[in-house]
Protein backbone atom coordinates (compact mmCIF):
# COMPACT_ATOMS: atom_id res chain seq x y z
CA UNK A 1 0.00 0.00 0.00
CA UNK A 2 1.41 3.33 -0.96
CA UNK A 3 1.59 6.12 1.25
CA UNK A 4 -0.57 8.66 -1.41
CA UNK A 5 -3.04 6.46 -3.24
CA UNK A 6 -5.92 8.42 -3.17
CA UNK A 7 -4.92 11.16 -5.89
CA UNK A 8 -4.84 8.75 -8.41
CA UNK A 9 -7.00 6.22 -10.52
CA UNK A 10 -4.46 4.07 -11.92
CA UNK A 11 -1.58 1.61 -10.48
CA UNK A 12 2.20 2.52 -11.21
CA UNK A 13 3.24 0.39 -13.68
CA UNK A 14 5.73 -1.98 -12.23
CA UNK A 15 8.93 -0.67 -14.26
CA UNK A 16 8.28 3.08 -12.51
CA UNK A 17 7.48 1.44 -9.16
CA UNK A 18 10.98 -0.48 -9.32
CA UNK A 19 12.35 2.70 -10.87
CA UNK A 20 11.10 5.12 -7.63
CA UNK A 21 11.09 2.91 -4.93
CA UNK A 22 13.56 3.19 -2.36
CA UNK A 23 13.25 0.16 0.42
CA UNK A 24 15.98 -1.78 -1.35
CA UNK A 25 19.04 1.07 -0.17
CA UNK A 26 16.51 2.96 2.79
CA UNK A 27 15.65 -0.03 4.94
CA UNK A 28 19.42 0.76 6.50
CA UNK A 29 17.44 3.83 8.30
CA UNK A 30 14.43 1.56 9.85
CA UNK A 31 16.00 1.97 13.38
CA UNK A 32 15.99 5.57 12.79
CA UNK A 33 12.45 5.59 11.79
CA UNK A 34 11.31 3.71 14.36
CA UNK A 35 13.00 6.23 16.98
CA UNK A 36 11.69 8.83 14.87
CA UNK A 37 8.01 7.91 14.97
CA UNK A 38 8.13 7.18 18.88
CA UNK A 39 9.39 10.65 19.22
CA UNK A 40 6.57 11.55 16.97
CA UNK A 41 3.89 9.86 18.40
CA UNK A 42 4.74 11.85 22.14
CA UNK A 43 4.81 14.97 20.31
CA UNK A 44 1.40 14.70 18.83
CA UNK A 45 0.02 13.99 22.97
CA UNK A 46 1.31 17.49 23.28
CA UNK A 47 -1.03 18.47 20.69
CA UNK A 48 -4.06 16.08 21.49
CA UNK A 49 -4.10 14.40 18.65
CA UNK A 50 -3.16 11.19 20.35
CA UNK A 51 -4.05 10.22 23.97
CA UNK A 52 -1.88 9.09 26.24
CA UNK A 53 -3.07 5.46 25.97
CA UNK A 54 -2.98 5.61 21.86
CA UNK A 55 0.20 6.71 22.20
CA UNK A 56 1.26 4.36 24.77
CA UNK A 57 0.24 1.36 23.09
CA UNK A 58 2.00 3.02 19.51
CA UNK A 59 5.15 2.94 21.42
CA UNK A 60 4.81 -0.53 22.83
CA UNK A 61 4.29 -1.82 18.72
CA UNK A 62 6.73 0.46 17.89
CA UNK A 63 9.30 -0.98 20.29
CA UNK A 64 8.94 -4.50 19.33
CA UNK A 65 9.24 -3.25 15.44
CA UNK A 66 12.59 -2.24 16.61
CA UNK A 67 13.83 -5.33 18.43
CA UNK A 68 12.53 -7.41 15.82
CA UNK A 69 14.30 -4.82 13.11
CA UNK A 70 17.35 -5.32 15.03
CA UNK A 71 17.67 -9.21 15.36
CA UNK A 72 16.88 -9.06 11.75
CA UNK A 73 17.09 -5.81 9.51
CA UNK A 74 17.07 -7.95 6.01
CA UNK A 75 13.74 -9.08 6.98
CA UNK A 76 12.45 -5.80 5.52
CA UNK A 77 13.57 -6.09 1.59
CA UNK A 78 11.09 -9.06 1.31
CA UNK A 79 8.14 -6.58 1.21
CA UNK A 80 7.19 -4.42 -1.91
CA UNK A 81 6.70 -1.22 0.32
CA UNK A 82 7.68 1.68 -1.35
CA UNK A 83 10.06 2.99 1.29
CA UNK A 84 11.46 2.48 5.23
CA UNK A 85 8.35 4.96 6.39
CA UNK A 86 5.76 3.36 4.07
CA UNK A 87 7.05 -0.39 5.82
CA UNK A 88 7.43 0.88 8.97
CA UNK A 89 3.49 2.38 8.59
CA UNK A 90 2.65 -1.29 7.30
CA UNK A 91 3.80 -3.06 10.35
CA UNK A 92 2.38 -0.54 12.61
CA UNK A 93 -1.09 -0.93 11.31
CA UNK A 94 -0.84 -4.49 11.34
CA UNK A 95 0.32 -4.59 14.63
CA UNK A 96 -2.53 -1.83 16.01
CA UNK A 97 -4.92 -1.44 13.27
CA UNK A 98 -6.35 2.21 12.30
CA UNK A 99 -4.14 3.48 15.40
CA UNK A 100 -1.38 3.08 13.35
CA UNK A 101 -3.37 5.47 11.09
CA UNK A 102 -2.43 8.35 13.34
CA UNK A 103 0.59 8.67 13.46
CA UNK A 104 1.69 10.46 10.56
CA UNK A 105 -0.72 12.98 11.43
CA UNK A 106 1.03 16.60 10.87
CA UNK A 107 4.18 14.71 9.62
CA UNK A 108 5.87 14.38 6.15
CA UNK A 109 7.92 12.07 4.28
CA UNK A 110 10.30 15.23 3.67
CA UNK A 111 10.94 16.05 7.17
CA UNK A 112 10.66 12.14 8.43
CA UNK A 113 13.63 11.26 5.94
CA UNK A 114 15.85 13.67 6.66
CA UNK A 115 15.40 13.52 9.89
CA UNK A 116 16.18 9.74 9.55
CA UNK A 117 18.87 10.54 7.99
CA UNK A 118 20.84 12.72 9.92
CA UNK A 119 20.05 10.42 13.30
CA UNK A 120 21.99 7.65 10.83
CA UNK A 121 24.56 10.35 10.23
CA UNK A 122 24.89 10.88 13.89
CA UNK A 123 25.70 7.13 14.73
CA UNK A 124 27.82 6.47 11.88
CA UNK A 125 30.17 9.62 12.57
CA UNK A 126 30.62 8.01 16.07
CA UNK A 127 31.50 4.57 14.32
CA UNK A 128 34.05 6.69 11.78
CA UNK A 129 35.70 8.33 15.13
CA UNK A 130 36.17 5.03 16.65
CA UNK A 131 37.50 3.63 13.73
CA UNK A 132 40.38 6.32 13.31
CA UNK A 133 41.11 6.39 16.67
CA UNK A 134 41.54 2.51 16.06
CA UNK A 135 44.20 3.28 13.23
CA UNK A 136 45.58 6.59 15.23
CA UNK A 137 46.32 3.56 18.16
CA UNK A 138 48.11 1.74 15.84
CA UNK A 139 50.59 4.27 14.27
CA UNK A 140 51.56 5.14 17.90
CA UNK A 141 51.97 1.11 19.17
CA UNK A 142 53.97 1.06 15.84
CA UNK A 143 56.12 4.26 16.54
CA UNK A 144 56.89 3.24 19.51
CA UNK A 145 58.36 0.32 19.02
CA UNK A 146 60.40 1.86 15.67
CA UNK A 147 61.89 4.92 17.48
CA UNK A 148 65.23 4.47 16.87
CA UNK A 149 64.57 2.37 13.29
CA UNK A 150 66.14 5.26 10.87
CA UNK A 151 65.02 5.18 7.21
CA UNK A 152 65.44 7.56 4.27
CA UNK A 153 63.30 10.50 4.24
CA UNK A 154 61.94 11.19 0.77
CA UNK A 155 61.60 14.18 -1.92
CA UNK A 156 59.98 13.51 -5.47
CA UNK A 157 60.89 9.79 -4.77
CA UNK A 158 64.60 10.66 -4.13
CA UNK A 159 65.99 10.10 -1.08
CA UNK A 160 66.37 13.38 1.03
CA UNK A 161 66.76 13.47 4.82
CA UNK A 162 67.20 10.46 7.24
CA UNK A 163 63.51 9.89 9.79
CA UNK A 164 62.74 7.26 12.16
CA UNK A 165 60.15 4.70 10.96
CA UNK A 166 58.30 6.07 13.94
CA UNK A 167 58.31 9.74 12.23
CA UNK A 168 56.46 8.16 9.46
CA UNK A 169 53.99 6.61 11.55
CA UNK A 170 53.19 9.99 13.36
CA UNK A 171 52.65 11.69 10.22
CA UNK A 172 49.77 9.60 9.23
CA UNK A 173 48.38 9.89 13.07
CA UNK A 174 48.34 13.72 12.49
CA UNK A 175 46.46 13.04 9.33
CA UNK A 176 44.18 11.30 11.28
CA UNK A 177 43.91 13.73 13.56
CA UNK A 178 42.56 16.25 11.51
CA UNK A 179 39.90 13.38 9.99
CA UNK A 180 38.26 13.23 13.31
CA UNK A 181 38.00 16.89 13.54
CA UNK A 182 36.51 17.65 10.49
CA UNK A 183 34.02 14.95 11.51
CA UNK A 184 33.35 16.41 15.25
CA UNK A 185 32.48 19.83 13.00
CA UNK A 186 30.38 17.98 10.95
CA UNK A 187 28.18 16.41 13.90
CA UNK A 188 28.42 19.99 15.30
CA UNK A 189 26.03 21.19 12.09
CA UNK A 190 24.18 18.28 11.23
CA UNK A 191 22.95 18.01 14.73
CA UNK A 192 19.58 20.23 14.31
CA UNK A 193 16.57 18.30 13.87
CA UNK A 194 14.28 18.99 10.87
CA UNK A 195 11.41 16.88 12.51
CA UNK A 196 7.76 18.97 12.92
CA UNK A 197 9.22 20.99 9.50
CA UNK A 198 6.42 19.00 7.60
CA UNK A 199 5.89 18.78 3.35
CA UNK A 200 7.82 22.53 3.52
CA UNK A 201 5.94 25.24 5.24
CA UNK A 202 6.16 23.63 8.88
CA UNK A 203 3.89 21.53 10.73
CA UNK A 204 0.24 23.12 11.46
CA UNK A 205 0.34 21.65 15.30
CA UNK A 206 1.75 23.78 17.69
CA UNK A 207 3.84 21.51 19.09
CA UNK A 208 7.67 22.33 20.56
CA UNK A 209 9.73 21.45 17.93
CA UNK A 210 13.13 22.66 20.39
CA UNK A 211 11.36 19.68 23.06
CA UNK A 212 11.17 16.88 20.35
CA UNK A 213 14.58 17.45 19.00
CA UNK A 214 16.19 17.00 22.31
CA UNK A 215 13.60 13.71 22.63
CA UNK A 216 15.71 12.70 19.56
CA UNK A 217 19.00 13.43 20.94
CA UNK A 218 19.52 16.40 18.77
CA UNK A 219 21.02 19.47 20.24
CA UNK A 220 18.17 21.82 18.83
CA UNK A 221 15.59 21.88 16.31
CA UNK A 222 16.05 24.27 12.61
CA UNK A 223 15.35 27.55 11.94
CA UNK A 224 13.50 27.13 8.67
CA UNK A 225 11.33 24.42 7.56
CA UNK A 226 11.84 25.39 3.83
CA UNK A 227 15.69 25.06 3.99
CA UNK A 228 15.16 22.27 6.46
CA UNK A 229 13.52 19.43 4.29
CA UNK A 230 15.88 20.47 1.27
CA UNK A 231 19.29 20.41 3.15
CA UNK A 232 21.36 17.95 2.44
CA UNK A 233 24.73 19.96 3.53
CA UNK A 234 25.67 17.25 5.94
CA UNK A 235 26.06 14.64 3.25
CA UNK A 236 28.20 16.90 1.05
CA UNK A 237 30.10 17.28 3.84
CA UNK A 238 30.75 13.67 5.22
CA UNK A 239 30.88 12.71 1.59
CA UNK A 240 33.85 15.61 1.59
CA UNK A 241 35.43 14.55 5.19
CA UNK A 242 35.54 10.10 3.29
CA UNK A 243 37.32 12.06 0.26
CA UNK A 244 39.57 13.21 2.47
CA UNK A 245 39.86 10.61 4.91
CA UNK A 246 40.50 8.27 1.56
CA UNK A 247 42.95 10.33 0.37
CA UNK A 248 44.74 10.13 3.92
CA UNK A 249 44.36 6.37 3.48
CA UNK A 250 45.78 6.05 -0.18
CA UNK A 251 49.00 7.95 0.36
CA UNK A 252 49.60 5.66 3.51
CA UNK A 253 49.01 2.49 1.12
CA UNK A 254 51.28 4.05 -1.30
CA UNK A 255 53.98 4.73 1.11
CA UNK A 256 54.01 0.91 2.27
CA UNK A 257 53.55 -0.88 -1.06
CA UNK A 258 56.98 1.03 -2.12
CA UNK A 259 58.50 0.13 1.17
CA UNK A 260 57.29 -3.46 0.64
CA UNK A 261 58.66 -3.83 -3.19
CA UNK A 262 62.13 -5.85 -4.03
CA UNK A 263 63.58 -2.62 -4.63
CA UNK A 264 63.11 -0.80 -0.93
CA UNK A 265 62.75 -3.81 1.41
CA UNK A 266 61.68 -1.68 4.07
CA UNK A 267 59.18 -4.00 5.61
CA UNK A 268 57.22 -7.21 5.03
CA UNK A 269 53.80 -7.47 5.42
CA UNK A 270 51.85 -10.11 6.88
CA UNK A 271 50.75 -13.61 4.63
CA UNK A 272 47.01 -12.30 6.27
CA UNK A 273 46.63 -9.32 4.45
CA UNK A 274 48.31 -9.92 0.86
CA UNK A 275 47.96 -13.23 -1.97
CA UNK A 276 49.74 -14.93 -4.70
CA UNK A 277 50.09 -14.90 -8.58
CA UNK A 278 47.68 -17.81 -10.35
CA UNK A 279 51.08 -18.05 -12.34
CA UNK A 280 54.03 -17.10 -10.23
CA UNK A 281 54.65 -19.06 -7.17
CA UNK A 282 57.06 -16.25 -5.86
CA UNK A 283 54.70 -13.40 -5.74
CA UNK A 284 52.91 -12.36 -2.38
CA UNK A 285 51.10 -9.04 -3.66
CA UNK A 286 50.04 -5.90 -1.22
CA UNK A 287 46.27 -6.19 -2.16
CA UNK A 288 44.95 -4.96 0.73
CA UNK A 289 46.84 -1.91 0.37
CA UNK A 290 46.52 -1.46 -3.59
CA UNK A 291 42.63 -1.96 -2.77
CA UNK A 292 43.13 0.90 -0.27
CA UNK A 293 44.73 2.93 -2.78
CA UNK A 294 41.95 1.81 -5.33
CA UNK A 295 38.96 2.42 -3.79
CA UNK A 296 39.55 6.41 -2.73
CA UNK A 297 38.17 6.47 -6.34
CA UNK A 298 34.88 5.44 -5.75
CA UNK A 299 34.52 7.91 -2.60
CA UNK A 300 35.46 10.68 -4.39
CA UNK A 301 33.21 9.74 -7.19
CA UNK A 302 30.14 9.68 -4.51
CA UNK A 303 31.46 13.08 -3.56
CA UNK A 304 31.12 14.23 -7.66
CA UNK A 305 28.07 12.42 -7.70
CA UNK A 306 26.26 13.95 -4.99
CA UNK A 307 27.59 17.25 -5.41
CA UNK A 308 25.68 17.70 -9.16
CA UNK A 309 22.76 16.07 -8.05
CA UNK A 310 22.26 18.43 -5.32
CA UNK A 311 23.54 21.34 -8.06
CA UNK A 312 20.40 23.94 -9.04
CA UNK A 313 17.80 21.95 -6.90
CA UNK A 314 15.45 24.37 -6.64
CA UNK A 315 13.41 24.76 -3.20
CA UNK A 316 11.88 22.44 -1.48
CA UNK A 317 12.14 18.71 -1.88
CA UNK A 318 12.47 17.40 -4.96
CA UNK A 319 12.24 13.73 -6.11
CA UNK A 320 16.23 13.67 -6.69
CA UNK A 321 17.40 14.16 -3.18
CA UNK A 322 16.55 10.75 -2.89
CA UNK A 323 19.90 10.00 -4.63
CA UNK A 324 21.68 11.40 -1.40
CA UNK A 325 21.58 7.64 0.48
CA UNK A 326 23.31 5.17 -2.00
CA UNK A 327 26.41 7.63 -2.18
CA UNK A 328 26.72 8.12 1.15
CA UNK A 329 26.16 4.70 2.56
CA UNK A 330 28.53 3.49 -0.06
CA UNK A 331 31.41 5.69 0.48
CA UNK A 332 31.21 5.50 4.63
CA UNK A 333 30.86 1.75 4.40
CA UNK A 334 34.27 2.46 2.02
CA UNK A 335 36.03 4.85 4.22
CA UNK A 336 35.06 2.66 7.52
CA UNK A 337 36.34 -0.64 5.73
CA UNK A 338 39.52 0.52 4.03
CA UNK A 339 40.11 2.14 8.14
CA UNK A 340 40.11 -1.44 9.69
CA UNK A 341 41.93 -2.92 6.96
CA UNK A 342 44.88 -0.14 7.32
CA UNK A 343 44.63 -1.13 10.98
CA UNK A 344 44.60 -4.89 10.23
CA UNK A 345 48.37 -4.26 7.77
CA UNK A 346 49.99 -2.53 10.78
CA UNK A 347 49.40 -5.32 13.13
CA UNK A 348 52.03 -7.99 12.21
CA UNK A 349 53.93 -5.73 10.12
CA UNK A 350 57.60 -6.43 10.07
CA UNK A 351 59.86 -3.56 9.61
CA UNK A 352 63.72 -4.79 8.42
CA UNK A 353 65.70 -2.38 10.30
CA UNK A 354 69.12 -3.15 8.81
CA UNK A 355 67.64 -2.20 4.85
CA UNK A 356 66.49 0.92 6.56
CA UNK A 357 69.69 2.11 7.81
CA UNK A 358 71.36 0.83 5.26
CA UNK A 359 69.16 3.04 2.96
CA UNK A 360 69.54 6.38 4.88
CA UNK A 361 73.01 6.28 4.33
CA UNK A 362 72.89 5.98 1.07
CA UNK A 363 71.59 8.84 -1.22
CA UNK A 364 73.74 11.66 0.34
CA UNK A 365 71.06 12.65 2.25
CA UNK A 366 73.56 14.33 5.18
CA UNK A 367 74.52 16.42 2.56
CA UNK A 368 72.24 19.45 4.28
CA UNK A 369 73.98 18.34 7.04
CA UNK A 370 77.16 19.22 5.82
CA UNK A 371 75.80 23.21 4.32
CA UNK A 372 74.79 23.77 7.97
CA UNK A 373 78.39 22.78 8.95
CA UNK A 374 79.89 25.62 6.74
CA UNK A 375 77.46 27.73 7.26
CA UNK A 376 78.38 27.73 10.98
CA UNK A 377 81.80 27.99 9.74
CA UNK A 378 81.12 31.43 7.99
CA UNK A 379 80.23 30.23 4.96
CA UNK A 380 76.68 31.84 3.69
CA UNK A 381 74.19 29.32 3.01
CA UNK A 382 74.04 30.13 -0.80
CA UNK A 383 77.51 29.77 -1.04
CA UNK A 384 77.62 26.32 0.89
CA UNK A 385 74.59 25.12 -0.67
CA UNK A 386 76.88 25.40 -3.68
CA UNK A 387 79.82 24.15 -2.25
CA UNK A 388 77.86 20.83 -0.75
CA UNK A 389 76.51 20.29 -4.50
CA UNK A 390 80.14 19.79 -5.97
CA UNK A 391 80.89 17.74 -3.08
CA UNK A 392 77.72 15.38 -3.81
CA UNK A 393 79.36 15.26 -7.55
CA UNK A 394 82.73 14.21 -6.14
CA UNK A 395 81.48 11.89 -4.17
CA UNK A 396 79.38 10.27 -6.65
CA UNK A 397 82.67 10.25 -8.81
CA UNK A 398 84.63 8.34 -6.70
CA UNK A 399 81.64 5.81 -6.01
CA UNK A 400 81.99 6.89 -1.85
CA UNK A 401 79.51 8.89 0.60
CA UNK A 402 80.52 12.12 1.88
CA UNK A 403 81.58 10.72 5.22
CA UNK A 404 83.92 8.58 3.08
CA UNK A 405 85.66 10.82 1.79
CA UNK A 406 88.84 11.88 3.42
CA UNK A 407 89.48 15.17 4.99
CA UNK A 408 92.24 15.89 2.23
CA UNK A 409 89.37 15.47 -0.29
CA UNK A 410 86.88 17.53 1.43
CA UNK A 411 89.29 20.43 2.10
CA UNK A 412 89.10 20.44 -2.13
CA UNK A 413 85.90 21.61 -1.74
CA UNK A 414 86.29 23.88 1.14
CA UNK A 415 89.27 24.98 3.42
CA UNK A 416 86.97 25.79 6.24
CA UNK A 417 86.20 21.45 6.31
CA UNK A 418 88.35 19.66 9.25
CA UNK A 419 88.02 16.64 11.51
CA UNK A 420 85.47 17.96 13.03
CA UNK A 421 82.96 17.65 10.26
CA UNK A 422 82.82 13.74 10.81
CA UNK A 423 80.47 13.62 13.67
CA UNK A 424 78.38 16.19 11.98
CA UNK A 425 77.83 13.39 9.40
CA UNK A 426 76.68 11.09 11.05
CA UNK A 427 73.19 9.84 10.87
CA UNK A 428 72.33 10.07 14.94
CA UNK A 429 73.92 13.82 14.35
CA UNK A 430 71.39 14.47 11.21
CA UNK A 431 68.35 13.19 13.68
CA UNK A 432 69.45 15.08 17.00
CA UNK A 433 69.97 18.46 15.01
CA UNK A 434 66.25 18.34 13.88
CA UNK A 435 65.30 19.26 17.89
CA UNK A 436 62.23 22.10 16.97
CA UNK A 437 59.14 21.34 17.59
CA UNK A 438 57.39 18.71 15.02
CA UNK A 439 61.22 17.70 14.23
CA UNK A 440 62.77 14.17 13.78
CA UNK A 441 65.38 14.69 16.75
CA UNK A 442 64.43 11.08 19.09
CA UNK A 443 64.08 13.62 22.13
CA UNK A 444 61.14 15.19 19.55
CA UNK A 445 59.64 11.91 18.45
CA UNK A 446 59.49 10.20 21.80
CA UNK A 447 57.71 13.88 23.24
CA UNK A 448 54.98 12.77 20.21
CA UNK A 449 53.98 9.90 20.89
CA UNK A 450 53.70 10.74 24.89
CA UNK A 451 51.35 13.32 23.60
CA UNK A 452 49.89 11.20 21.28
CA UNK A 453 49.15 8.25 24.18
CA UNK A 454 47.84 11.22 26.20
CA UNK A 455 45.35 12.18 23.07
CA UNK A 456 44.37 8.75 23.01
CA UNK A 457 44.05 8.14 26.64
CA UNK A 458 46.37 4.72 25.82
Amino acid sequence: MALWGGRFSQAADQRFKHFNDSLRFDYRLAEQDIIGSIAWSKALVTVSVLSYDEQKKLVKALNELLVSVQHNPHQILESDAEDIHSWVEQKLIEKVGDLGKKLHTGRSRNDQSTTDLKLWCKSEIQQLISAINHLRQSLVNTADKHQETVMPGYTHLQRAQPITFAHWCLAYYEMLTRDVSRLQDTLTRLDVSPLGSGALAGTAYPMDREELASWLGFAQATNNSLDAVSDRDHILELLNNASIGMVHLSRFAEDLIIFNSGEANFVELSDRVTSGSSLMPQKKNPDALELIRGKVGRVVGALTGAMVTFKGLPLAYNKDLQEDKEHLFDALDTWLECLDMAALVLEDIKINNDRCREAAKQGYSNATELADYLVAKGIPFREAHHIVGEAVVGAIAKQKALEELSLEELKAFSSVIDNDVYPILSLASCLAKRCAKGGVSPDQVKMAIENAKRQLAI
